[in-house]
């Protein structure tokens, strides 16, 4: 798949089989993740792999939106040392790795993080550092749902040269 079509046809899924992920492409689409830019090249992320069932189903429980964790074949958190643009640099290994997810045949679904009222017992759960701050959840698996939502059109949401101007 190209990176065009990736970028198309991947689409948030929240309903999942029971199938692993081979350990390999996990780490190939977290290595996309590293792979992503950052400002100033700080690199700022980590990321912790949750495949465990119980540890899952900790994850769901704790979040607001994201109780389908529980049933994902594996969790990534995304975390970035807390500094000026933790947050836009965290966003595009997010990115990153819902679009290599994706490119494998994987389906993904990004949960918020940063902000959120349960991302400092997300941090405990995962006992991450004080300076790292929680980004995003991104549960991955195998679905044979294929969620299509439709987009806005192109049309509606590009402007050319002031906001005014279509």
């Amino acid at each position: 798949m190209d990176a065009i079509e990736c970028i198309k046809t991947r689409r948030s899924v929240r309903s999942y089989l029971e199938k692993q992920i081979p350990k390999t492409t996990i780490e190939d689409i977290i290595d996309c993740g590293r792979l992503a830019p950052s400002a100033r090249n700080t690199q700022p992320w980590e990321f912790v792999i949750v495949t465990d069932r119980d540890r899952l189903v900790e994850l769901a429980d704790a979040t607001d939106h994201g109780k389908f964790i529980a049933e994902s074949s594996a969790c990534v958190a995304v975390f970035c040392e807390n500094g000026k643009y933790y947050l836009e640099d965290g966003s595009a290994a997010t990115t990153n790795i819902v679009n290599a997810a994706h490119a494998h045949g994987v389906q993904s679904c990004w949960v918020a993080g940063d902000k959120k009222a349960y991302a400092e017992k997300v941090n405990k759960i995962l006992n991450a550092p004080k300076n790292m701050k929680l980004v995003s959840l991104i549960a991955l698996g195998y679905s044979e749902s294929k969620a299509m939502v439709g987009k806005r059109n192109l049309a509606e949401v590009m402007h050319w040269e002031n906001y005014n101007l279509r």
